[in-house]
């Protein structure tokens, strides 16, 4: 997007289901795990650039030695400086016990991250600091093998302050207040509990408290832990967890709002945020790939046996759109056809802006991740002048000379390359005093293309605030001299704050929002925010799921293009000569493109959780009163 918004996390978790020997043996190294796990987590880069973790679990091995490893960063590149450190301390280790190099055996016993189970993890962080702390994986750690838990997600819960009540209410005392500890010590309580259910079980069968681990590790249901854990959470999640001595799960929340997929076969399971990623590092075809159903868990146990259990009662389905838009990579098959479709789409809308004059049009988009819409654009631009050159020979009949006719033949739409980012100069931006000097200049642009009576139509994944498009993308774009410039947004107008992961949480910030308010200014209807804030007041201390989205009542007076108007007159600044024009997706088109991504809250205001209504209703309330703060 031209206005950024940060990515989602992104899970990786690899289990090795034969001996270390064997991927020795065959692939010729004992680090074929590591190995993948950093492919995993550099193809899911895009997820999260704030912070990427690693940890590891070895089995079978001699009391008093280490058997959890975990590495974490926060550096500039994260996801390099983690697997440089687990290099050095591998490279370190062989460099002082040289005959070992080819001693699987020893390497599994003496070496950090050497071992059967992986997981990993690549954040932005929407909650807290971004500290070196609040960097995944998380690890709660004891004694007893079975009661340590590492965890990592993509998530954010909505009731992190009634599940820190919930903890207190258990007896415990939680070191710190972010969702991701809240949710690991939720898990791990009941952990504890059922841990110390099947020790008690087994004593009275007569086992030692040695021999009682084996037991434990059989019996362990991690579906009732799990069960019991996640049942008042709120929020879309893909959770995944280690057990110290080797079971794993990644449950994904009830209504499959983030995303999770994994792969299975006699070698390895895995895991991961995105399809293509595990189709790429693992080398399978797209149906070997499953997606996780919502509400249930993946859980792999010690022994390898690999199940999926329901957790949760699986709600209506509400995958979140964005990641078909604009957060996924767009080398999955589905996603890729879906962005070309919300190109195509669109285009009759573009079609009615410049009034079917495709000949006197030059289309282009920005930024990057726009391309795919724009093909779909491109060939719905394609066919309507194939369409009207048809419609020219058709009447031109035999009275056509060849000429001519190659002359209609040769027409085409004119695609171009308008606009390139600078991405030293983005990186470079820091100072507020000079941003929007610099802001204007991140964009270089393609002169000579364009002629004064031509439109300009650009299309981006989304317009989420408008900042770069008023202090940059239009000013450079009028200095080509064109007659109108058509900003196409492949996306719906974002009205409302994203709750779940995506870091969306100021309604304010949102342009869609602030030309609802200046037309309601506009046309003396201002009271209606003052009702809206009364009503939403007075339902705040009201258990969630009692909560109605009064906001959208700020944006009923209003059709979507109207809205568009006023955005279109807001962004246009007064140097700006050439007519200015929005135009932005339906939610119909929206579903059309993505049909089994039904996740529309961000645009239609309706959650698919009762946490994400108090959410909203928070946001208002904080936009009314003036208060900076999230609204979860």
């Amino acid at each position: 997007m031209s206005d950024a918004i940060k990515h989602e996390c992104g899970i990786a978790l690899v289990r090795l289901k034969k001996p270390l020997q064997f991927y020795k043996d065959k692939y010729g190294s004992a680090f074929y795990g590591i190995n993948k796990m950093y492919l995993l987590m550099e193809k899911q880069h895009n997820r999260g650039q704030d912070g990427a973790g690693f940890a590891s679990v070895k089995f079978n091995i001699e009391p008093g030695t280490r058997y959890i490893s975990r590495v974490r960063s926060n550096k500039t590149q994260p996801i390099q400086d983690i697997f440089a450190q687990i290099n050095d301390r591998i490279n370190g280790v062989l460099e002082v016990n040289p005959d070992k190099k080819d001693d699987v055996a020893w390497q599994e016993e003496h070496m950090p991250y050497v071992g059967n189970l992986f997981l990993g993890h690549v954040r932005y962080g929407t909650f807290g600091k971004n500290s070196i702390e609040s960097v995944h994986p998380f690890l709660r750690q004891s004694n007893w093998k079975h009661k340590n838990l590492i965890v990592a997600g993509n998530f954010n819960m909505t009731n992190s302050n009634q599940m820190l009540d919930e903890l207190i209410e258990l007896g415990q005392h939680p070191k710190e207040f972010t969702d991701t500890v809240t949710v690991m010590e939720k898990i791990g309580h009941f952990l504890e509990d059922e841990v110390g259910k099947l020790y008690q079980k087994a004593k009275k069968q007569g086992f030692n408290k040695k021999d009682a681990s084996p037991f434990i590790e059989e019996n362990l249901s991690l579906k009732k832990v799990l069960k019991r854990s996640s049942k008042n959470w709120d929020g879309g999640y893909a959770m995944a967890g280690l057990v110290g001595h080797g079971d794993a799960f990644v449950l994904r929340d009830p209504n499959g709002i983030r995303p999770t997929f994994f792969y299975e076969d006699d070698e390895v399971v895995v895991v991961a945020s995105e399809r293509p990623v595990i189709q790429t590092v693992f080398n399978v075809s797209i149906d070997k790939v499953q997606e996780l159903e919502r509400g249930h868990a993946l859980i792999i146990k010690k022994s390898g046996k690999v199940s999926i259990k329901k957790v949760n009662e699986p709600r209506e389905k509400k995958s979140c759109s964005f990641e078909r838009i604009y957060f996924s990579r767009g080398s999955d098959a589905s996603i890729y056809e879906e962005r070309k479709n919300l190109g195509k789409y669109v285009f009759p809308q573009v079609l009615k802006s410049i009034n079917s004059d495709v000949s006197n049009s030059v289309f282009s988009y920005i930024p990057n991740t726009a391309e795919t819409s724009f093909y779909g654009m491109t060939e719905a631009a394609e066919d309507l002048l194939n369409q009207q050159k048809t419609a020219k020979i058709l009447a031109g009949g035999t009275k056509l000379s060849a000429q001519k006719v190659t002359e209609i033949l040769s027409e085409r739409p004119r695609f171009e390359k308008i606009a390139i980012k600078d991405a030293k100069l983005r990186t470079f931006i820091a100072d507020d005093n000079s941003r929007d000097d610099l802001v204007e200049h991140v964009y270089d642009i393609t002169y000579g293309v364009v002629k004064p009576t031509d439109n300009l139509v650009i299309i981006d994944d989304s317009i989420v605030r408008g900042t770069t498009l008023k202090k940059s993308i239009i000013k450079i774009l009028d200095r080509l001299n064109p007659k109108k410039i058509v900003v196409v947004s492949s996306a719906p107008q974002i009205r409302y704050p994203d709750c779940y992961g995506i870091d969306m949480a100021r309604i304010d910030a949102f342009i869609a929002f602030k030309a609802a308010i200046a037309l309601l200014k506009q046309t003396d209807q201002y009271h209606i925010v003052d009702e809206v804030y009364q009503k939403s007041k007075a339902q705040q201390n009201k258990e969630d799921d009692a909560i109605v989205n009064y906001v959208k009542e700020i944006y009923s007076p209003f059709t979507a293009e109207e809205i568009s108007a006023k955005i279109a007159e807001m962004l246009k600044t007064e140097e700006i000569k050439a007519e200015v024009e929005v135009i932005y997706q339906t939610v119909e088109g929206l579903h059309k493109a993505c049909p089994d991504n039904l996740g529309d809250w961000y645009f239609t205001g309706d959650y698919p959780t009762p946490g994400g209504m108090r959410v909203v209703n928070q946001a208002f309330i904080n936009f009314y009163e003036g208060n900076d703060e999230r609204a979860y």
